[in-house]
Parts: structure tokens; C-alpha cells; sequence
């Protein structure tokens, strides 16, 4: 084999080693991206079947039903709402009333979640919840404040 054939293999081994790796680093990258549904986009179907997802809204009062470390409870946007399992320790910020997100999937209308978060102080909502919340056209003006106040920042 000639010189200059020999750095053309070379270079076209190089150039698949990178394809391969570049096509291995995006299938990771989408396999682990995680979208935020709000109660309303869950009802209408456009969350993903089979696949993992985040669900934000308020806690509906008077749903939460504890039996041992199984807790399930409601989210709503106030338009619509989605029961949610979850076994395992709450926050201890989680209460009736006040933000939540869930991340896991949907199962026979229920929502499975693996990991819940509560919002971390009085004021503070994940913008995305804030928003779902805002189309639902029921944010109280305290928590419109703080979402102006975040998105300034």
C-alpha cells in the first residue's frame, strides 16, 4: 500500500471512530432529557407515553393519602389534575396547597414518580409550574411577583 493510501485509511478509521462517538453521545443525550408537562398537557395526551417525564403544579388540598412510605396525592393547575403515586420520603417542604414536581411516568392514568421535589421557600415556584399555572389563569399575585422578580435576575 502506497503512503498517501495509507493516510487516507488512517484518516477515514479517524473519521469513524468520531462518528461513532459523536452517534453513542447523542443517543445518551436524548435518552436522558426530561421534559416539564403541566396537569392540563398531561389530560390533553401531549405528555410521552413509556417515557420519563417532569409533572409541576400545586398539591390539591384535602389529596394526600399516606399509608407507610406509599403517599399518593393530586397535582393540579387548577384546570386539570393528575393522581400521583409515590414510595418513598416526602420533602420536608411538601404540603397540601403549595408547588410540587414530579419526575416519572405515566401508568394506567396514574402517574409513578420516582422523585418529588417541593418548592424551598415561600415565594419560589419552578418557572415552568409558575407558567402552566399563569395559562390556567389562577396565580395569585404573590406568586406572579415572584416569577417577574426571577425572570429579571
Amino acid at each position: 500500500m502506497k503512503t498517501r493510501h495509507k493516510r487516507l485509511a488512517i484518516a477515514a478509521g479517524v473519521l469513524c471512530v468520531i462518528a461513532a462517538a459523536a452517534t453513542l453521545v447523542m443517543n445518551a443525550f436524548q435518552s436522558n432529557l426530561v421534559f416539564f408537562y403541566s396537569p392540563s398537557q398531561v389530560a390533553s395526551n401531549e405528555a410521552p407515553t413509556g417515557r420519563t417525564f417532569r409533572l409541576g403544579g400545586l398539591v390539591e388540598a384535602g389529596s394526600v393519602k399516606r399509608d407507610g412510605v406509599l403517599v399518593n396525592f393530586i397535582v393540579t393547575d387548577t384546570a386539570k389534575t393528575v393522581p400521583v403515586r409515590y414510595k418513598g420520603i416526602l420533602p420536608d417542604l411538601f404540603k397540601e396547597g403549595k408547588g410540587v414536581v414530579a419526575q416519572g411516568q405515566m401508568n394506567d392514568g396514574v402517574f409513578e414518580a420516582r422523585e418529588v421535589l417541593a418548592k424551598h421557600d415561600e415565594n419560589y415556584m419552578p418557572p415552568e409550574a409558575a407558567d402552566a399555572l399563569k395559562r390556567a389563569g389562577a396565580v395569585n399575585t404573590k406568586v406572579g411577583a415572584s416569577v417577574v422578580t426571577e425572570g429579571k435576575k
